[in-house]
């Protein structure tokens, strides 16, 4: 019996033309916002593999359905745990589903995810964006008028509905605490200069300094994963300098975890030798010993707040975008017991 021939994939379109999903799926859709030698590319790839677009599929796909799609950069980082129960707690209390996936701050697994919540039916989508997304992911998506919200981070150029929280007062509370505790050489260490959420900190972290009439040393400033493994290598980099840091405020608290096994490493006592502090107040944070000195972020309220603004979007797209912005608090312990 002859064996029967497997279905050409839109994945495997887009492949074969050295595109996106999302920019195949857009063409077989008759989108304008397509170049032409680009649209010529694909239906070329198109017609030599012979894909045939399914469009009873895609006329299903286009309904509208409870089913909300999550995306956050880092299933290990405990703060999107607690951003997770803040929108299913809203979201099922709505009648929502809510499906969740990961990019692992890479641009290409966002659009990936993106585009397959899409194709399946998602009536809205929660982002928490990569540190370098390309604004031109989310312009495409407009055209497919699926209502976004974004969480965490901000994109440049893009006019959605945004949840999160002041990072230059936060990071300004951190900055003012170590301070007033007589410290004038501070670390400002982990994070992605791309991100805004950086960026912002990197604000109040200046800020915070010139205020206090420090000049600002650019080698206390070093980007890494915003991960533990990026906080011990960060740290190991700081320490090596002539004139090294006597406290260090942390892009987030995973970061300032791996800061204080690295100062652990090197015979270090947080704390006590050198002062850290976080930015999120995971529950870990109060478990740490010693306990972490961290900034308040609150996690699970921006979860909610995204998820009643996105239920609002879904309901009336006419509505007037909306910018919320929480407010930051510092919560002291004892990693910052060194001085003062």
């Amino acid at each position: 019996m002859k064996k029967k021939r497997q279905r050409v994939t839109l994945q495997q379109v887009a492949e074969h033309a050295g595109v996106s999903r999302a920019t195949a799926s857009l063409i077989v859709r008759n989108s304008p916002n397509i170049s032409e030698p680009t649209r010529k590319k694909v239906l070329e790839s198109m017609r030599e593999l012979g894909y045939v677009y399914d469009r009873v599929a895609a006329n299903l796909r286009s309904q509208r359905s409870n089913t909300i799609g999550l995306i956050i950069t880092d299933v290990a980082n405990p703060f999107f745990a607690e951003l997770l129960v803040g929108v299913h707690h809203t979201l099922e209390a709505d009648g929502y589903t809510v499906i969740l996936g990961t990019t692992f701050d890479l641009d290409h697994k966002q659009e990936q995810l993106l585009s397959t919540m899409l194709e399946h039916r998602v009536g809205g989508v929660i982002l928490c964006p990569v540190s370098k997304s390309d604004p031109e992911t989310l312009n495409r998506l407009a055209q497919w008028d699926i209502p976004i919200v974004l969480a965490v981070r901000e994109i440049p150029g893009v006019e959605y509905d945004y949840v999160g929280i002041n990072y230059k007062a936060g990071t300004e509370m951190a900055l003012n605490h170590l301070i007033k505790k007589g410290h004038r050489r501070i670390a400002f260490l982990g994070g992605l200069s791309e991100s805004s959420a950086w960026q912002a900190r990197k604000q109040g972290y200046c800020h915070a300094l010139e205020q206090a009439g420090i000049e600002i040393d650019e080698s206390l400033i070093v980007e890494s994963a915003a991960a533990r493994e990026g906080g011990a290598e960060s740290i190991n980099v700081v320490l090596q300098n002539q004139n090294p840091p006597t406290a260090v405020f942390c892009f987030n608290d995973l970061v300032a975890f791996g800061v204080m096994e690295g100062l652990r490493e090197k015979g270090l006592t947080p704390g006590k030798d050198i002062d850290v502090v976080g930015f999120d107040n995971v529950r870990e944070a109060a478990l740490t010993n010693p306990s972490l000195t961290t900034i308040s972020s609150f996690a699970r309220l921006i979860g909610s707040n995204a998820a009643e603004l996105l239920h609002k979007r879904i309901l009336n797209s006419e509505l007037e975008r909306k910018h919320i912005i929480l407010e930051p608090e510092l919560e002291v312990r004892d990693s910052t017991g060194s001085k003062g």
